[in-house]
């Protein structure tokens, strides 16, 4: 049911008589927040009983897209608006703040843009931004078959329109391209659309000579697939819980009934997905779980023909291969902890032909390897810094491409083209907006292909950043990435924004944000905190963050707020902290252990209710997240896990002002926990600082699409902060 239709429905059977709101909610305009209903639901597990009073503000994918909405749907959609009006009451006094911020974020942000083309099979590929749109325009023109051809720029003559986003969002609430991918002959294009903001894409068709879609449609596929041939298309389908489970092979002018399953993942803690290799040689399908991985090939050359397995599945062995003339590249951590690099013969693929070509180290953690005819780009971590290493296959020369702020990320880019000496790249750090460059790998030479334009001027030089190293309560140096305007006072006066993340082993790189200079002109801090968790400092960095070691992120994200303090970087009252998704279980985590420290904190789209979304297989994400969390149907991870979970920890005592986000229709963290949560926390809370839930009813796990419509949020979020840190003149 479209969610438009679903509020007005709600709204509807309300002034007819339905008496939606009788017991859910308090008219925030009486001065207090919303009151939820407790109804008292027992969860046992483990020989554990737990009662959840506020289980009923879950709702069935089913009762969301009936015709008409059931008493509890509408009880619950109620209860939610009725919080997003308490939120405006309570920041009614920074309306015009937000207000000034969105249009001062988006002001920041040049309205006509241009992408940097790349060249890919006889064509340049670019995109653009048009003024006053939220979305890209994709597009393309043939290229003239040289080798050293010049970039062209992305707009003018010869350019065709490939993809009108802003088209195809007209009339949706929400719109997200996931992906296109352009047939060999280049003739047609396959392209992924979402408008519910479930993650689950349909894939489409276009005919690239006239313009137009062509019958074929499939439905609830991941959004992405390869070509074998101009006709064959290979898609990975979604079952019930959103994990993508079966590849099917997809032949053009057929219906998608009529599509033959070519892979079935049985697995429930693996997921897969499918790639045309960039050899053009293979079609892949890829499967993992979070320790594990196994890769399927195909010959493009024998669409209708059976996958064969690259190595078969192993326990803790993840690995990647790439193809090349004669042989694949493998990165994989068999017996390597921070991974190595080997190859083998292109018939002889098992691990047993495996030859090494870049050892492990204990102290490096190899991230990724792209190749080319002549060279390899080498991506490895030290100490948790990128680092691009560029080998000259043909002599073993190599060079270091070199960086120079304190913090920073760099990163291989669109490089499509294998037979090729030139590398493009990217680059940011929290001083240096977004950065393409070309690299020539032969001359060891830098030429800045484009810089993200901050519009309204942007000096470097005007803002400092820093890295410093707290230390944890086990003794371990933990890296924190800071930055500041230049002449904010670092003597223990300033406000500080400390964000943190912490899970599945991904990496928070000190990235440039225009949005973020809203908080810096203002005089605060901001600073990223590289707990244990992510993979900054390698994988036992991940590994001493997760599972029975989960506390270290918490107690990492404590330390690094004490170390700030210490260091007179923040205002004791003013210390303020953020986190999304897992990163927001981090801050329901931390805010539980220490209530006292924080003066406010944002959870954005948090995983709050840990034990009993673990425990129910039904939800998307859940069993493929047992490597990550543990099993709570084991009483020994069922104990860990609810000694941290934000839900079940809650005690009385005075919070810090929250802000609390989600979307109704996320499919990673469900709206719920969130608004479970919110409620809970106010049963215990002490203090005068308000709690309050913003629920994006039009969204999900990312928030509102397009350029402009995602910067409300982020308005709403530093209108908030400002506002606890009494600086909204």
């Amino acid at each position: 049911m479209d969610r438009t239709l679903l509020l007005a429905a709600v709204a509807l059977l309300a002034a007819c008589g339905n008496n939606v709101t009788e017991m859910t909610t308090t008219d925030p305009s009486f001065g207090g927040p919303p009151q939820a209903d407790k109804i008292p639901h027992e969860l046992v597990a483990n020989g554990h009983a737990r009662n959840d009073e506020y289980y009923w503000m879950r709702l069935t994918e089913e009762q969301r897209n009936a015709a008409m909405p059931d008493a509890q749907t509408q009880k619950v959609v109620a209860h939610l608006n009725a919080e997003n009006a308490y939120t405006e009451t309570v920041l009614a006094p920074v309306k015009q703040l937000r207000e000034d911020l969105f249009n001062e974020m988006k002001g920041r942000i040049k309205e006509t843009d241009l992408s940097v083309p790349y060249r890919e099979n006889g064509y340049w590929y670019g995109s653009r931004f048009e003024a006053g749109k939220e979305y890209s325009v994709h597009t393309r023109r043939p290229s003239s078959g040289t080798r050293n051809e010049a970039i062209p720029a992305a707009e003018g003559e010869g350019w065709a329109d490939l993809i009108d986003e802003n088209k195809m969002a007209e009339g949706h609430d929400y719109f997200d391209l996931a992906d296109y991918e352009i047939s060999p002959d280049n003739t047609l294009c396959a392209y992924g659309v979402d408008t519910v903001s479930r993650r689950q894409y349909i894939l489409k068709f276009r005919d690239l000579s006239t313009g137009k879609d062509l019958a074929d449609v499939i439905t609830n596929t991941d959004g992405s697939g390869a070509w074998a041939d101009n006709k064959t298309f290979f898609y990975s389908r979604k079952d019930k819980t959103l994990r993508s489970y079966k590849i099917f092979r997809h032949v053009l002018g057929t219906n998608e009934k009529a599509d033959v399953e070519v892979y079935h993942e049985k697995d429930g803690a693996f997921s897969c997905d499918v790639y045309r290799s960039r050899s053009d040689k293979y079609v892949a399908i890829v499967t993992g779980s979070t320790l594990s991985s196994e890769e399927w090939l195909l010959p493009t050359t024998d669409p209708l023909g059976r996958f064969t397995v690259f190595q078969a599945r192993e326990a803790e062995h993840e690995y990647s291969a790439q193809h090349v003339p004669g042989k694949f590249y493998i990165l994989t951590n068999w017996n390597a902890k921070n991974f190595r690099l080997m190859e083998c013969p292109e018939d002889k693929t098992s691990k047993e032909h495996w030859r090494e070509v870049i050892a492990h180290r204990d102290d490096v953690l190899l991230e990724d390897v792209d190749l080319f005819r002549d060279h390899m780009v080498i991506s490895e971590r030290k100490l948790g810094l990128v680092h691009l290493l560029v080998r000259k296959l043909s002599t073993g020369a190599e060079h270091e491409i070199a960086f120079n702020d304190p913090a920073y990320v760099a990163y291989s880019g669109t490089n499509p083209e294998w037979d090729s000496s030139v590398l493009r790249y990217g680059y940011t750090s929290l001083t240096t907006p977004g950065s393409v460059f070309q690299h020539d790998m032969d001359a060891n030479t830098d030429v800045l292909l484009k810089q993200q334009e901050v519009v309204g001027g942007y000096d470097a030089h005007q803002f400092k950043s820093e890295r410093v190293w707290a230390t944890a309560k086990d003794g371990v140096r933990v890296p924190v990435s800071l930055v500041y305007k230049t002449g904010t006072r670092i003597d223990g006066s300033a406000p500080l924004l400390l964000y943190g993340y912490g899970s599945y082993g991904s990496s928070m790189d000190p990235t440039f944000s225009s949005a973020r200079l809203s908080l810096l002109d203002r005089g605060f801090v901001f600073a990223l905190a590289h707990i244990r968790g992510g993979e900054e400092l390698g994988r036992a960095w991940y590994d001493n963050g997760k599972m029975e070691h989960k506390v270290n992120t918490f107690t990492d994200f404590i330390a690094c707020a004490e170390y700030l303090l210490a260091n007179k970087y923040s205002d004791p009252r003013r210390l303020f902290c953020m986190g999304g998704s897992a990163g927001g279980l981090l801050i329901g985590a931390v805010v539980n252990m220490r209530p006292e420290l924080w003066n406010a904190a944002v959870a954005q789209v948090p995983f709050v209710d840990v034990v009993t979304t673990m425990l129910d297989s039904t939800i998307p994400l859940t069993t493929g997240e047992y490597d990550e969390w543990g099993d709570p149907n084991e009483k020994e991870a069922y104990e860990r896990m609810l000694s941290y979970s934000p839900y079940d920890n809650i005690k009385d005592a005075a919070y810090p002002a929250m802000l609390v986000t989600t979307g109704l229709h996320d499919s990673q963290v469900q709206y719920w926990e969130p608004a479970k949560w919110v409620a809970r926390l106010r049963d215990h809370h002490k203090g005068e600082a308000p709690i309050l839930l913003h629920t994006n009813m039009d969204a999900g796990h990312g928030g509102a699409s397009g350029r402009y419509e995602r910067l409300k949020e982020v308005a709403l979020e530093y209108a908030f902060l400002l506002k606890e840190a009494d600086l909204t003149k």
